[in-house]
């Protein structure tokens, strides 16, 4: 499922309520660090070459939809950045949040900013900044094992480690919604030994090892607030399972018990 404008919507989003799309990634394609299997765009192609939105285009776009929707007596509870893969990646992401908020305060003022990102982009001074000036930062850590995230996220940087991003999440003081996708399933994965080699494995992050680590790192972090989900559309990988209602609940009561802000969508 692609979004093939720079805005799209409005919605209604499972955990946010009525939310107006920005999609800054190529328009008929996805451009992510991640490749996650969940995923809903599909897996990535090579995008690279298509021309992303300019800070005006994106101006121009919100601008009018949001003035279509004031007329028609609608306004968003959320702007949400998300779209066709990671919108951090957008070279002038800093400056389209700073438009946003702008407009935003201009013809919906209740309605919050939100950016689903899946955390990659931490380590830039601009995106840290960017981040902070939206409502809600929404960002993603799958796995706290290393091997789980790789096999569940794929990451392009093949090196990346769940403890470094971590590491870059730790930054924020836990200032940010922690949001995790749990299933599980059987999966060919290609062999790194072997080019054009696939490997049957199978994926699960709610074992008891994985949960350990993972409310290891919700210790850690502290974030304000924890979004956990399952998969809900049609995935690239076909054999994943979704995870129950109460096996979800089962999973947040121990974070439920401590305090933490726990938001379950199954």
């Amino acid at each position: 499922m692609l979004f093939e404008d720079i805005i799209y919507g409005p919605i209604h989003s499972r955990r946010l309520g009525l939310s107006l799309g920005v999609n800054l990634m190529p328009r008929h394609g996805k451009l992510c660090t991640f490749d996650c299997i969940y995923c809903e765009c599909g897996f990535n192609g090579n995008q690279m070459a298509e021309r992303l939105c300019t800070v005006e285009e994106l101006s121009e776009a919100l601008e009018g939809k949001l003035k279509q929707m004031s007329a028609d007596g609608v306004k968003p509870d959320v702007i949400t950045f998300s779209g066709n893969g990671e919108p951090t990646l957008h070279p002038d992401f800093e400056a389209i949040i700073t438009e946003t908020c702008r407009l935003r305060d201009m013809y919906c003022p209740s309605a919050k900013v939100s950016v689903l990102s899946n955390s990659t982009q931490l380590f830039r001074a601009d995106v840290l900044r960017a981040l902070m000036m939206a409502d809600n930062r929404i960002l993603k850590l799958d796995s706290a094992v290393t091997g789980t995230m790789r096999l569940i996220d794929q990451p392009v940087n093949t090196e990346l480690t769940a403890g470094r991003l971590i590491e870059l999440l730790g930054q924020l003081n836990g200032d940010f919604t922690l949001q995790t996708c749990f299933l599980r399933g059987d999966v060919f994965f290609a062999n790194p030994a072997r080019k054009g080699e696939y490997i049957l494995g199978h994926v699960d992050n709610t074992t008891i090892a994985e949960l350990s680590a993972w409310y290891d790192a919700v210790e850690k972090l502290h974030p304000k607030e924890i979004m956990m989900y399952v998969i809900d559309r049609k995935t690239p990988v076909e054999t994943l399972e979704k995870i129950s209602a109460e096996e979800m609940q089962t999973i947040a009561a121990p974070l439920i018990e401590k305090g933490f802000n726990v938001q379950v969508t199954a």
